[in-house]
């Protein structure tokens, strides 16, 4: 009798700490009223606060199409949108476990993440390039043999850098910062010599800058990276609903008009116009739509 009982509170227990997602993240967006969306804080043009702290951007502008093709699907009017600051690092953890629905900002399509998290199809592609100030003439990655150099803790790139300085044998100083901003910061500061980032998170910073002028961003490109959203891992139902939207405004020229709207007209909150018109690799997909990880896919 003693063992029937604590065998149905060791099944009550398991019961009331399984995640409230365990059936799906419709079915726990349509019972709690409520989709969470990770949003990110200077991922400039694709998700950063404005002149009044509210999260903006590209990527937030294709997660709110989403969220009226996922109303639509569970048949209700209204959902409450929460909107949940992540970092490059907390962004995995927190769509994982629960506390995000679908993380809407900066983020390359890896097949290590893969493992963790599913991707929607991919909405831009960058790569990894480095930025200096023009007064340090600091052109080539062989130019900061034994310099202290910093990228953004929890990225792709940053880990490429760390591969880069092993096999190059550079013997660079590496600092992780915590977000994109303050590893500009750190350069600015002069306590680093250059940032190692995706080339159109550079140019934002950049452009929004004080002083541009004062910023060059390296004509080498290192990486490949496809960013997409990030969305629940082994939740198809989920997955299709998102991968549908945007394959229809890939179709429809409502991704092309977002588009123009984020880099290729003034933005918020500086009005300043990043004048990058959309890339070949970037049509490829458009036309194409991939949620591949393999950077020769976009070559």
């Amino acid at each position: 009798m003693k063992k029937s009982a604590l065998t149905c509170l060791t099944a009550l227990a398991v019961m009331l700490a399984a995640p409230v997602y365990a059936d799906g993240r419709l079915e726990k967006i349509k019972s709690s009223g409520e989709i969470a969306l990770g949003h990110r804080d200077s991922s400039i043009p694709f998700s950063y606060l404005d002149d009044k702290q509210q999260p903006i951007g590209y990527s937030l502008d294709i997660c709110y199409k989403i969220i009226d093709a996922v109303k639509a699907k569970i048949g209700v009017d209204k959902l409450n949108i929460k909107l949940v600051p992540v970092t490059s690092s907390t962004r995995i953890p927190l769509l994982a476990n629960g506390t995000v629905d679908m993380n809407c900002g900066s983020s390359t399509n890896t097949i290590e993440r893969q493992a963790q998290v599913w991707f929607a199809p991919t909405t831009f592609v960058t790569a990894t390039r480095f930025l200096a100030l023009k007064s340090s003439n600091l052109n080539k990655l062989e130019d900061f043999k034994g310099k202290t150099v910093v990228s953004t803790a929890g990225t792709s790139n940053i880990r490429w850098l760390t591969g880069a300085n092993e096999q190059q044998k550079l013997n660079m100083n590496i600092i992780a910062a915590k977000d994109h901003a303050e590893a500009q910061l750190t350069v600015s500061s002069g306590r680093a010599a250059a940032f190692f980032m995706d080339d159109i998170l550079l140019a934002g910073l950049v452009a929004t800058s004080r002083n541009p002028s004062e910023w060059m961003i390296s004509q080498d490109a290192y990486t490949i990276e496809p960013y997409a959203l990030m969305i629940p891992k082994d939740d198809p139902e989920f997955k299709k609903i998102v991968d549908d939207t945007i394959k229809g405004m890939m179709k429809d020229g409502s991704l092309a008009a977002l588009y123009k709207k984020w880099f290729e007209s003034p933005i918020p909150p500086k009005n300043v116009n990043l004048n990058l018109p959309m890339s070949e690799q970037l049509k490829k997909v458009v036309a194409n739509p991939t949620d591949s990880a393999d950077p020769n896919d976009y070559k």
